[in-house]
């Protein structure tokens, strides 16, 4: 049986109040059953119940438990591999779809937090920094790409200019996007889940699918109750376990470690990053970091394939944080957790149907704040008749890991090492 264990975050200590849900007991009946609490699923079902749909959704632990209430807080515009890599492997009207949807995440994000009052501590403005002038020549091709697809709000900062929204001499240069930001997550979670169910939703937590029955009618099982639907949506990502083994053999845990210190002195927190943009590096291995809304700082970093939980999650990314601000030598680290992504081989998210009424999304691969609500939309959408934005993900191939599931591990770990040695060495 798939094991769950609490994340101790700075985001459950600081999250706001929800409701105690019920586990699902008992057979019922609704046109879409959607399993997974987070982003995916909570968007999906959002989008269902603004257009008529009766939705349950279930959920194996509470709300948010999963990625959409560890991560990093960064809302990043585009895919994980950018539409100049989708460019060399598609057809261009199959791009411009997928173009279309790009910088969408971040809008979806704004509106569903203006709309239901969600309090969750959202700040404009994400830079990319650069540590190397071939990465900072890298964001000057990435501002032009992003320009070719009818996006502007990508400024390239200088060396002067970095250092004006972050106060450290590690970076040459940078781009400041500035409809990315970052917000609290687990709070924007559920947010979502209330509004969800304002619509009349239902959410039934501590409710682990164990397996589920297609048909013209499908039925969701958990260990006390079923449910049957018209539709199902399958949004568990990292969490899903093996419930579908043929989404597992495409995809990859991996695991990311985030630390908080205690809250700075203002003067302090302002001095570092002035601006109270989010940040994150240029390397394929990257650090990310921000201020929390009571002047945290948080800093996460490093991946761990195969999402093996770190002994030591303090020493890990503590010295990651001192080589961008040494200020922060005698600042108390106050938590530390650590939480799963998914990763596929293309680095592209994974989206498609299973029989004629099985639906799914996976895979963002580190991108996962915005696309989550990219994705949410189209399978509402495609629910609702209109596949086309579904269809633009479900037609990019997917591979499995070389050497199968046993190998997976150690082969993306080589990679990566490579890639990380190109990142020290300015290559």
């Amino acid at each position: 049986m798939t094991q769950f264990v609490p994340a101790q975050s700075y985001y459950a200590a600081s999250a706001n109040l929800a409701p105690e849900r019920p586990a699902l007991e008992g057979l019922h009946e609704t046109d879409v059953c959607v399993i997974g609490g987070g982003y995916t699923g909570l968007s999906t079902a959002l989008f269902l119940a603004e257009a008529g749909f009766n939705v349950i959704l279930l959920e194996a632990m509470t709300v948010g438990f999963g990625a959409s209430g560890r991560n990093g807080g960064q809302i990043v515009n585009s895919y994980s591999r950018d539409l100049d890599s989708i460019e060399k492997q598609t057809s261009a009207p199959h791009l411009k779809h997928l173009a279309e949807m790009a910088f969408e995440g971040a809008q979806i994000i704004r509106q569903r937090v203006k709309a239901y009052d969600i309090q969750c501590d959202l700040k404009d403005g994400g830079v990319f920094a650069a540590i190397t002038a071939k990465q900072l020549k890298h964001l000057e091709s990435q501002q032009q790409l992003w320009r070719r697809f009818g996006y502007d709000q990508l400024e390239l900062l200088d060396t002067r200019q970095i250092k004006e929204v972050v106060n450290t001499d590690r970076y040459v240069g940078g781009a400041l996007d500035h409809t990315g930001g970052h917000i609290h997550p687990l709070n924007l979670a559920l947010g979502e889940a209330a509004a969800f169910e304002q619509l009349g939703g239902k959410i039934f937590e501590h409710s682990l699918v164990t397996s589920f029955n297609q048909g013209e009618t499908a039925e969701v099982v958990t260990a006390k109750g079923s449910v049957k639907a018209k539709f199902v949506v399958v949004a568990g990502n990292a969490y899903l376990g093996n419930l579908l083994p043929q989404l597992a053999a495409k995809s990859m845990p991996c695991g990311t470690q985030v630390i908080a210190t205690e809250p700075l002195d203002e003067a302090l927190a302002h001095s570092l990053i002035p601006k109270d943009h989010c940040i994150e590096d240029c390397n394929y291995l990257l650090d990310y970091f921000r201020l929390s809304g009571d002047k945290r700082m948080l800093y996460g970093g490093g991946v761990i394939y195969g999402a093996r939980d770190p002994a030591d999650i303090k020493n890990i990314i503590r010295p990651k944080m001192l080589k961008t601000f040494p200020q922060l030598a005698n600042v108390k680290i106050e938590f530390t957790w650590t939480g799963n992504f998914l990763l596929t081989l293309s680095r592209l998210p994974q989206m498609g149907r299973i029989g004629h009424n099985i639906y799914y999304s996976q895979g963002c691969s580190g991108h996962g704040v915005t696309f989550t609500h990219v994705a949410g939309k189209a399978l509402a959408m495609a629910i609702q008749g209109q596949a086309e934005r579904f269809d633009a993900f479900a037609n990019l191939p997917h591979y499995p890991f070389p050497g199968g599931r046993s190998f997976r591990i150690p082969f993306t770990a080589m990679g990566a090492a490579y890639y990380t040695l190109r990142d020290k060495l300015g290559i």
